[in-house]
């Protein structure tokens, strides 16, 4: 069995659910984790409050109030591709996350995320991300090393203060309208959770996303596009890829969900979160970071 080395850590939401206990939450939260599992870990004093105090089955559900518990998967998949370290200093460090490596824990991944990778790698134990990629997504990841101006890092994603770029290629159908070289477009519309709720779909009502994409080159049926996005939706840029006509290659959730298998190395989604730009908090001067890679519609 793979166990974290640091906990998890979730605030219980200032209103109830309608649960009585801590672990009644956990499961109505959790529902993909089985309730015997979080009573277990309950009795195996596994749950505990920011002060350290244990967690039991009899603990009331407390509003605003932290628990900490430690992630566990009986068996946990080996990612075979390895990260790099493109730049630290005393208060950030960005790193390239190959394909298939989660950021962060979840799911039946605890050690195997760059994070905790990278925490193994540098000796930085309050090493924490400051922004997420899909784990089927490559590219370039920010994390604090300082905690003193964490803060100041997260404000800048929050308040859109990066640009981000990325990189993606398409297969282009017969049946579909031929991007040029150099056209551009402007997508902004509304996404919300579909079924299942992993999944985002586009519907009427006030926008909340935007995406500029731009095509870079065009060989045979594949094109390779430059995106940007102005908001951070979740599965934002591939949603609008497919608005296009254009989804991305080895895309398994859109335009059509694929039925759950295993991971396919030899087929990662070809979508690369190639740079950020952004002017530092800490000293004020303008950044550009990049992450070593193009992608090549040729190959």
């Amino acid at each position: 069995m793979a166990i974290a080395k640091s906990p998890s850590k979730l605030t219980l939401p200032k209103h109830n659910p309608g649960v009585a206990t801590v672990v009644d939450y956990l499961i109505y939260k959790f529902p993909q984790i089985d309730a015997s599992i979080w009573r277990q870990r309950a009795i195996d004093k596994k749950l505990h409050w920011h002060d350290g105090s244990v967690i039991t089955l009899e603990t009331l559900y407390q509003p605003q109030l932290r628990v900490y518990y430690y992630r566990e998967v009986e068996k946990e998949p080996e990612i075979p591709f390895r990260e790099t370290v493109i730049f630290q200093n005393e208060d950030i460090l960005l790193a390239y996350k190959p394909h298939f490596l989660p950021v962060t824990p979840g799911g039946n991944y605890v050690n195997e995320c760059l994070q905790n990778r990278l925490r193994k790698k540098t000796g930085i134990e309050n090493l924490q991300a400051l922004h997420r990629i899909d784990r089927v997504t490559a590219g370039l990841v920010m994390f604090s090393v300082n905690p003193e101006t964490c803060h100041l890092y997260h404000q800048m994603f929050a308040n859109r203060q990066m640009r981000k770029s990325y990189q993606a290629i398409a297969k282009i159908e017969e049946h579909c309208s031929e991007p040029r070289a150099g056209q551009q477009w402007e997508v902004i519309n509304r996404l919300e959770c579909a079924e299942p709720r992993f999944l985002m779909r586009i519907i009427e009502g006030e926008s909340n996303s935007h995406s500029r994409i731009r095509c870079l080159d065009r060989f045979e049926d594949k094109a390779l596009f430059e995106l940007e996005p102005v908001t951070g939706r979740t599965h934002q840029l591939r949603v609008h890829m497919q608005s296009l006509g254009w989804p991305i290659i080895n895309d398994r959730y859109y335009p059509v969900l694929q039925p759950e298998s295993a991971d396919n190395f030899a087929q990662p989604l070809q979508l690369l979160a190639q740079q950020l730009r952004f002017k530092d908090p800490v000293t004020g001067q303008p950044r550009t970071f990049h992450c070593g890679y193009e992608m090549n519609p040729a190959t």
